[in-house]
């Protein structure tokens, strides 16, 4: 066999062997994989179980770069694809027109959603999941600061004490100082009711409300909702009340220290409570 003359220079070598010259040169310039793919899908289905099918090429490229696996969103999604990795999605949202603002509660909030502080900006509201037996009710306080839901109550019984029992538990989890604090909802009678707004009188803070009827006056706290429920609650049938408590808090620790949220830069809450404590 004849010897490949020396003199030949780099892209006469790749016409003679028919290899691009970019090829060439990209593999020359391509660093060796950090990870094997087997080992990123064997981490991909383990984040994958562990958040519940939630985490779409976004948050898993996240999650991985925390496991110390440099993987470009591409390759996430081609492998998710091939590994029948499927994140759940949100039925598209529900549209609302609204509304007069309270006559006695305006709506200091006004959609400034990102405050930039803990303790300053608080929001709540009820939801209701079904069971067997009945229905359960979820009152939720979180803070508009870090995301996080600093307190919760659940109840067979959607009234103004369930309200009430949120804040409450809100505030002895979290101390804050409540003269500087604001707490947003809507007009739900819960949140009108007279035992419900002495308490916030009796804490000094401030009340906010929605304009009736308007959901994106209090959109943080919906979007919460309906991640509960497109990300957990959907999957699963109630037998009782107790049986929702349980999966309930189960979610809610696993959003305030596991979740990835985009809207706080890929902190978990609880995360971005203590950046923001640090910070200050």
């Amino acid at each position: 066999m004849k010897k490949a003359d020396p003199k030949l220079t780099t892209h006469q070598l790749c016409r003679l062997f028919d290899v691009a010259i970019s090829t060439y040169y990209y593999q020359m310039q391509t660093k060796p994989a950090n990870r094997s793919d087997q080992e990123v899908i064997q981490a991909m289905h383990r984040l994958h179980e562990q958040t519940h099918g939630t985490y779409g090429r976004r948050r898993m490229k996240i999650a991985l770069a925390l496991d110390g696996m440099q993987v470009g969103h591409f390759k996430i999604s081609r492998l998710m694809k091939e590994q029948g990795l499927v994140a759940k999605a949100p039925k598209k949202p529900h549209y609302y027109r609204g509304g007069n603002a309270h006559p006695t509660t305006a709506n200091l909030l006004d959609r400034q959603f990102n405050p930039g502080t803990v303790n300053t900006h608080w929001v709540g509201d009820i939801t209701y999941i079904r069971t067997h037996q009945g229905w359960s009710y979820l009152a939720t306080v979180m803070d508009l600061g870090s995301r996080e839901v600093v307190g919760h109550a659940l109840s067979t019984t959607p009234d103004a004490h369930l309200a009430k029992q949120a804040l409450t538990d809100a505030i002895t989890r979290i101390q804050p100082n409540t003269r500087n604090l604001m707490f947003h909802s809507d007009q739900g009678v819960q949140y009108s009711a007279t035992i419900f707004t002495n308490a916030l009188a009796w804490h000094e803070i401030t009340p906010s409300m929605s304009r009736r009827g308007n959901c994106w006056d209090n959109a943080v706290q919906e979007r919460f909702f309906r991640n509960l429920k497109t990300e957990r609650l959907n999957d699963l049938s109630f037998i009782n009340h107790q049986s929702v408590v349980t999966a309930v808090e189960q979610y809610i620790r696993f959003y305030n220290y596991r979740r990835l949220n985009s809207a706080i830069g890929y902190l978990t809450p609880n995360m971005k409570r203590q950046e923001m404590a640090n910070a200050a």
